[in-house]
């Protein structure tokens, strides 16, 4: 048995895997298909004895695709500009009402789709790609160049959309990857030498120093800093790393040098979890099928025999006049035509797309606005997405006679020369109150724990509360009180002091979005049944954030793994789980949710990419409106259809009793097409303040 990898560049959705399989599963010597639709990989696993890889390329060819056993270039502009001159011919033909301009636009839309057609033609697999065709191929057989024109202009729309946004995601993973370093530092008894992170082992000892990522998983030997961990658990806050703490691939080194023993291979880390999480995610997904498909394999074949038998049977067994009839199958066949079906979804999804992209919502392919009109339950991230993801000053508690205007000066002394978050909450609000920024004289940092300066001749601390009793350092019982109770609202707590007492307390909290109440009410009154908060923060600071913004149900102190666990949980309760989220971390949940929703504006790349939908303002607002966009699209889309169907239902029994004629058809096919048509451009008038 062999497995090996084909590269296909027509690989973009469902319909393309599904081609494949009608062509390569039943060929000798094939034993298994799998479908890496997110890469454009198709895995076969075949017996070399009976087939080999030459004989397997050239069934890829026969379905009119263009495989290769090595990666392609891509042809990144071929679709656009066949697209584009598509629709300027039609344009030219509505114009000039010249048929020439007509053939034109349907040669270039049709380019990508005639070969896939009749390559489903000959395997007799019934896909959007021959009944695309045969629509356009019967209109132009009755004298209907421009409606077959038309519906070629919009299908080719629609395959650009979705390969450009199966591209989008594929790019994800590569921007995964370059989060962690290539190379590693590894203390050796000869030095520290540069290795490449594959070459690394368990038990090796890796220098990191600071400012640097950490390339691969490991628990931390020697050395004390605060590490940016941001892109695997999406803390806004640094996490203290200490000799004994584990630290993770991708996250960032702030201050102090770490010596690290690593404890996973570079293809064991979270990262790189997080990365085949997408990935198997994605290929899940991409093995759906929409409901025109499925329904076009029984449509298109049925209504063709309907149109033979009704030319057929009657003369022959009821000795009806034969050209009657003939006529009378020719007028089947023109209602066979589904343009108006074919249009009736495409022109309703783009137009929906399009007044969502207009409010700053911005939606990958219609598969996923018809998801968000079925959404059952939400899963929010908390950091970035719930709140903004972060700290800021909440408040000042003075001790000792001093006040809150002179702790902050005290406080912004101290932390002029320093990086971290929290000092630059504490300078953001130095500056709204514009007090005096000077550096303290005789300034020491202690990495990771806090700083001390001399200010007006008097030597003054500032430090995390750990660190207050690390240096022995006494509190009153009054401020240590208040410091529990800050922890336990889940604020992070600094003290302040000047050798001989406590001066102060300062709590920081991120700070959660505006509006964000009134949204997650907006979003239950819709219906929604279940709205939870998925985060990496502790269950107090969750609970607190929680009780805050009206979410009754969350789950705290989550890895990616776990989020994702969290997500298949709510997927089994309910039917379709829309996630939102902002970060790296949040990948593998947003991937695995039913529809994936990301912060454009301060999202990370990966969560952008990995997400079918993206609020290119951050404004959580919009998703309230986006459901209910939804759920007006969806109620079109199914108008159309219904009318398109009960039209030909209509004139399949006037037929039947021939009463119709070819040119009532044809009058009833177009008109179908045009109301469709119009129906399905109101969704341009939805605006985002309608309800």
């Amino acid at each position: 048995m062999q497995r090996e990898t084909f590269h296909i560049r027509e690989l973009d959705c469902a319909e393309e895997s599904h081609l494949l399989q009608k062509a390569l599963e039943k060929e000798s010597g094939i034993k298994r298909l799998d479908f890496d639709v997110l890469n454009r990989q198709m895995i076969v696993t075949y017996d070399a004895t009976v087939t080999d890889s030459e004989k397997i390329l050239n069934m890829i060819r026969s379905t009119g695709m263009t495989p290769s056993l090595s990666l392609q270039k891509e042809k990144k502009w071929g679709r656009f500009i066949l697209c584009l001159c598509s629709g300027f011919f039609l344009l030219c033909g509505l114009i000039f009402h010249h048929r020439i301009f007509y053939l034109l636009a349907i040669v270039s839309g049709g380019w990508y789709v005639a070969p896939r057609a009749w390559a489903s033609a000959k395997h007799l697999s019934f896909d959007m790609n021959l009944l695309m065709a045969i629509a356009v191929f019967g209109a132009i057989a009755i004298g209907q160049s421009s409606e077959g024109a038309t519906v070629t202009f919009l299908f080719s729309v629609a395959l650009m959309l979705e390969s450009w946004s199966v591209e989008r995601a594929r790019r994800a993973i590569s921007k995964l990857l370059d989060l962690s370093p290539t190379l590693a530092r590894v203390m050796e008894e000869g030095g520290v030498i540069e290795k490449k992170v594959e070459d690394v082992a368990i038990g090796d000892r890796i220098l990191v120093r600071p400012g640097e990522k950490i390339p691969v998983d490991g628990t931390v030997l020697s050395g004390s800093s605060s590490v940016n961990q941001a892109p695997i658990t999406g803390e806004a806050v640094p996490s203290i790393k200490q000799p004994g703490d584990p630290v993770f691939a991708g996250t960032i080194n702030d201050e102090g040098a770490l010596e690290i023993k690593v404890t996973r291979e570079a293809n064991d880390t979270t990262l790189s979890r997080i990365i085949q999480m997408v990935q198997e995610a994605r290929t899940k997904r991409a093995k759906s099928e929409q409901w025109v498909d499925q329904f076009s394999k029984i449509y298109t074949p049925c209504m063709l025999l309907l149109a033979l038998g009704l030319a057929i049977i009657p003369p022959l067994f009821a000795k009806g006049d034969w050209l009657e009839w003939i006529y009378q199958g020719l007028v089947m066949l023109v209602i066979a035509c589904p343009c108006a079906l074919v249009i009736s979804t495409p022109v309703s999804i783009v137009s929906a797309l399009t007044a969502a992209a207009r409010t700053g919502v911005l939606i990958k392919g219609g598969i996923f606005l018809e998801v968000m009109g079925k959404i059952e339950a939400i899963a929010f991230d908390k950091t970035g997405t719930v709140t903004l993801g972060r700290p800021k000053l909440q408040r000042i508690v003075p001790f000792s006679g001093h006040n809150e205007k002179e702790l902050l000066e005290i406080a912004v002394q101290l932390e002029m020369g320093s990086e971290h978050p929290l000092a630059r909450a504490i300078i953001e609000k130095a500056a709204l109150e514009k007090l005096p920024m000077m550096p303290a004289e005789n300034f020491q940092a202690f990495k990771g724990l806090g700083a001390e300066g001399t200010i007006n001749r008097k030597r003054y601390w500032i430090g995390s509360h750990r660190f207050m009793h690390e240096q022995g350092r006494q509190e009153s019982n009054e401020a240590h009180a208040k410091a529990l109770e800050l922890e336990d609202a889940g604020h992070s707590v600094v003290a302040i002091g000047d050798f001989t007492h406590i001066c102060g307390l300062m709590s920081f909290a991120d700070e959660s979005r505006p509006n964000i109440s009134e949204t997650i009410m907006a979003i239950k009154e819709l219906g929604i049944k279940k709205v939870v908060m998925l985060t990496g923060d502790n269950q107090k600071t969750a609970a607190s954030l929680a009780d805050q913004v009206g979410i009754e149900d969350f789950f705290a102190e989550l890895l990616p793994e776990n989020k994702v666990e969290e997500i298949e949980k709510l997927k089994k309760q309910h039917t379709t789980v829309a996630m939102v989220g902002d970060g790296v971390n949040d990948a593998p949940a947003l991937a695995a949710s039913s529809c994936a929703i990301a912060m454009g504006a301060i999202g990370s790349d990966a969560a952008f990419e990995t997400a079918d939908i993206v609020l290119m303002k951050d404004d959580l607002g919009k998703i309230p409106w986006l459901i209910r966009h939804a759920r007006r699209a969806l109620a079109i889309v199914k108008q159309n259809i219904t009318f398109a169907l009960g039209v030909k239902a209509i004139f399949i029994i006037l037929a039947g009793f021939e009463l119709a004629t070819l040119w009532m058809a044809i009058a009833a096919d177009t008109g179908a097409s045009l109301l469709v048509v119009f129906n399905g451009l109101r969704l341009l008038s939805w605006k985002s303040t309608e309800n």
